[in-house]
């Protein structure tokens, strides 16, 4: 990939890259100089180096709140935090990790272009399009709550979409999803693997993710960035991706190479996206460039990575409006997941949306929603000391572990698949009288439906 690498050559993307030389650019600076502080960095990513301490005093947290949580935190500096601290309801957002999942689906549309297109290179413009659609909503700063054990996620009336997500593992945290329509059926196992880095966060994106399109067959296996989250305690959070998304065509070896350019001094280079459609013998077919915040587009190329003379750059996707001051920066799609809009007939009482810290969180009682998030997680810990005593494993029911493990940039995968249970339940509960959908928020259960085997 060397001689078409956006990173590293001159032509079509040389004046998008000249000014971004890797994250090291960026404008940050040590506040040091405060007692107690060492060692801290605060970025500003609108501005420089110099007012690195003035950006320390902004952000959601109230300075007594945000010294004791920094103190708190400094011994996890190093460490993977994803399930060892707990964490305040205040970082929060009333969506957890498995809703979360979901919305990769709200541009769906763009895979089932992909399945209906003959062209191979336009399937992988259409397919890496969708997702890098994401991003914009994985943008937000506030932090989704972890699942519990067994819960689950389901989502229908969404372009003729049936989603399923379950945790399946505690320890360490995993998810496992399935949606499926006419054109496609998307299938991942994610487990988060973070490092803490005092006043900002590494996400890994440990995990699989497959999307097979139905009329030809075709497998597109899809490995993202890592996320850096920016300005945790000190200073107003924001998020990057910079690195590369690789999404590969696993019946020919076609493959699309984008590179989310780091955010550079005053913002230069942020949301940038940039790279290429390749044969399976690496010649570049179509070049890709846009902004992950607003839109994509393409054009055809040579094989040198030019634009072909007499093509255009053609829009493939652009970012629907989303509500103004949202309290939480939520897309119209996002409000929808949280909805009963998108809950199926006799909705599972695993649900998300049924969580009552979630919902009271969405009503604006933090300190309820903290007590609520509280309960769970000592009644999640009951029940793991139960099976214990008993000898028993869990099992999730939505999904099975097998034997694959497989590897991926940040460490191995233990891989998940979907079982084709839940396609049987939800066709029972479609063909149903009942058609009830509202569960009241007292009935939320993730163990009623736990399998336990010794």
């Amino acid at each position: 990939m060397a001689p078409n690498d956006p990173k590293n050559r001159g032509g079509f993307f040389h004046s998008i890259a000249s000014t971004i030389t890797n994250f090291g650019s960026a404008m940050k600076k040590s506040v040091n100089g405060l007692m107690g502080y060492e060692g801290l960095e605060v970025i500003n990513p609108e501005g420089s180096t110099d007012d690195a301490e003035e950006e320390a005093s902004r952000g959601r947290w109230k300075q007594e709140d945000r010294d004791g949580y920094w103190k708190m935190m400094q011994k996890y500096i190093g460490s993977d935090v994803t399930s060892m601290v707990t964490l305040p309801v205040i970082i929060f957002e009333p969506m957890t990790m498995l809703q979360k999942m979901a919305e990769l689906m709200e541009y769906s549309q763009l895979l089932d272009m992909a399945d209906k297109t003959e062209d191979p290179y336009m399937r992988m413009v259409y397919a890496s399009s969708w997702a890098i659609s994401v991003y914009y909503a994985y943008q937000r700063t506030w932090k989704p709550f972890n699942p519990i054990l067994g819960e689950t996620y389901e989502m229908t009336n969404h372009n003729g979409i049936n989603f399923i997500a379950e945790q399946v593992c505690h320890h360490p945290p995993m998810s496992a999803g399935h949606a499926e329509n006419e054109h496609f059926a998307y299938d991942c196992t994610s487990k988060l693997k973070t490092k803490f880095l005092g006043n900002s966060v590494d996400v890994y994106p440990v995990g699989r993710t497959r999307v097979t399109l139905k009329r030809d067959g075709v497998v597109l296996d899809l490995v993202p960035p890592l996320t850096k989250v920016h300005n945790l305690i000190f200073g107003r959070t924001w998020v990057d991706s910079p690195g590369e998304m690789i999404m590969t065509n696993m019946n020919t070896g076609d493959k699309v190479v984008l590179y989310f350019q780091p955010c550079g001094w005053f913002g230069s280079g942020r949301y940038e996206v940039d790279g290429y459609v390749y044969s399976s013998d690496e010649e570049p077919k179509i070049l890709m460039t846009g902004k992950w915040n607003e839109s994509m587009s393409y054009q055809p190329c040579d094989s040198e990575g030019e634009p072909i003379t007499g093509t255009e750059l053609k829009e493939v996707w652009k970012v629907a409006e989303a509500p103004k001051n949202d309290k939480y920066q939520y897309t119209h799609f996002a409000h929808k997941i949280n909805s009963f809009e998108t809950a199926p007939k006799k909705l599972l009482p695993s649900d998300s949306r049924l969580r009552p810290d979630r919902y009271a969180l969405e009503l604006g009682d933090m300190s309820k929603s903290g007590n609520e998030k509280s309960s769970l997680e000592e009644r999640q810990r009951a029940e793991k000391r139960n099976r214990e005593e008993k000898g028993e494993k869990f099992a999730p029911k939505w999904f099975d572990e097998t034997e694959e493990v497989t590897p991926t940039p940040w460490g191995d995968l233990e891989v998940y698949q979907f079982n084709g249970k839940y396609s049987v339940h939800r066709a029972a509960a479609d063909n149903s009288e009942d058609n009830t959908t509202d569960v009241k928020l007292t009935q939320f259960n993730p163990w009623q439906f736990q399998d336990l085997s010794a």
